[in-house]
């Protein structure tokens, strides 16, 4: 009998990040979730023996989040730089912050701040194509959407390199994609993926959901026809009973008697322990819990805010709970490109339901005991121009524009010391004047807090070995 090639045993090429959709978890009879568990199976190859294994969630405020009014301001500088907004005092001594982030003020200790990260790109799509994959330059194969020889994403890598838990993928995206090329594994190849949890539309709303509003304030662009934010549902459909379920895994053991042959394939050989862990999903009353957000106590969706912001990061915790070590939340969708208008609405429509909801996910982990083996990242594709700009054509009032140049990045829990500042920015906020650091940088930060190797190593398709590391992680965070 002739082995078929494991290229052609391969599921059919649907999209497999979006295998937990509840019809995709109907067709139990198939391959998709097994497929996508078996597909995982070598991420322990880069796992640090010596380095305590801890997770990630890196929360991509999509759109650029301008320095001046969040983490980095300039009170003493001229207006057109200064901006609108006051600076108010933290728990730290000689730290201060946006006015319009006081919760997070109020926990200065349980955080830190990156304020001197740089890259060369002013575009969305190059700028986050960088700091997704964690390279300061561009994959040789790159366009606008993504493609095969890109460059992997840092959650596609973390999610190589780091063992499962709980029969559920290391790495996870939600609320919806970025369709632009860091989003998915590249050059890895699609079997590794990031697991896509989409629980919110693909529509171009700005700001937290359903508070959702658009910079140029068009009123065609409002929330319609979607919940705010919906986590696929687990539970077995109403005609498959527990009785009918065992019944199914018993036809699929008939399938794999007759499929002695081709289980001598490596694609497929331990096929059965992943089908088994797929299965677990839907019957883990654990999983299905944490996978129903509006099931969760009235107080705690209070606490996050109700809307697209807090139940993504809800959803985050609940799912470092449950052994996800890396979580990517894109957050915003476009709602921090404030080129026009800006301090209207990151006063009244986006820096309140940030702030309440990174604040919430600090206290919820932290009385869950998982702050201190959790790190939170938070970082847009670039900052904002430290000069205030005029579009009237676009715009009623004045925002800022795309600014590579520098950064700050919000990091808190994964054994950070809290009220540290690395790096700084000039006087105008405008370029890096101390501890200059990369996307490269960034990345190694996560990787290292992953407990991944220092150097390990990944494979593409053709069997090339590429480094996870290209760089030194942030000196000073730990």
């Amino acid at each position: 009998m002739t082995i078929p090639d494991p290229q052609q045993l391969r599921h059919p090429n649907f999209h497999r990040r979006e295998f937990l959709q509840a019809g995709a978890l109907a067709a139990l009879g198939g391959l998709s979730l097994s497929d996508v568990a078996k597909l995982r199976a070598d991420q322990s190859a880069g796992q640090s023996n010596d380095t305590p294994s801890k997770s990630v969630i890196y929360i991509v405020l999509t759109g650029g989040l301008a320095q001046h009014e969040s983490f980095d301001p300039k009170p003493d500088a001229p207006a057109e730089i200064r901006g609108e907004f006051d600076a108010i005092s933290t728990k730290i001594p000689g730290l201060f912050i946006s006015e319009h982030l006081p919760l997070l003020a109020a926990r200065s200790d349980k955080w830190a701040l990156c304020r001197s990260l740089s890259h060369s790109w002013n575009e969305h799509v190059q700028a986050t194509s960088m700091m997704l994959t964690g390279r300061s330059i561009l994959s040789p194969s790159f366009s606008s959407v993504p493609k095969p020889m890109d460059f992997p994403g840092i959650t596609a890598v973390a999610g190589r390199m780091v063992p499962s838990q709980n029969n559920l993928p290391s790495a996870a995206v939600l609320p919806y994609p970025i369709e632009t090329p860091g989003t998915r594994a590249g050059m890895m190849g699609p079997q590794h993926d990031p697991w896509l949890i989409k629980a919110a539309s693909d529509c171009k709303w700005s700001g937290a959901c359903p508070n959702c509003w658009d910079h140029q304030r068009r009123p065609e662009h409002r929330h319609i026809g979607w919940p705010v934010f919906q986590a696929p549902s687990l539970q077995l459909p109403d005609a498959l009973d527990q009785r009918r379920l065992d019944a199914r895994k018993d036809l699929l053991q008939v399938v794999e008697r007759q499929q002695q042959e081709l289980d001598r394939s490596a694609a497929i050989a331990s096929m059965k322990g992943y089908r088994s862990g797929a299965l677990s999903l839907l019957t883990s009353g654990k999983v299905r819990d944490a996978f129903d957000i509006n099931g969760q106590d009235a107080k705690t969706l209070d606490r996050y805010g109700r809307n697209l912001f807090g139940y993504s990061l809800l959803f985050a915790a609940r799912l470092v709970e449950l052994g996800v070590d890396m979580i990517q939340i894109n957050l915003g969708r476009g709602g921090f490109d404030t080129h026009g208008n800006a301090f209207d609405h990151l006063k009244n429509l986006m820096l309140p339901p940030t702030d309440q909801a990174l604040s919430a996910l600090i206290d919820d982990l932290d009385e869950r005991g998982l702050l201190e083996n959790t790190l939170i990242v938070a970082a847009g594709e670039f900052g904002r121009t430290p000069k205030i700009t005029r579009l009237p054509q676009h715009y009623e009032l004045p925002g800022r524009d795309h600014w590579g140049a520098v950064q700050t990045v919000f990091f808190a829990g994964g054994g950070i010391d809290g009220g540290t500042v690395i790096g700084a920015s000039d006087e105008h906020g405008g370029y890096p004047i101390e501890a200059k650091q990369t996307p490269e940088n960034l990345a190694a930060t996560i990787y290292h807090t992953l407990g991944i190797d220092r150097h390990a190593t990944w494979q593409d398709s053709t069997g090339r070995p590429f480094h996870v590391y290209h760089d030194d992680p942030i000196s000073g965070l730990v």
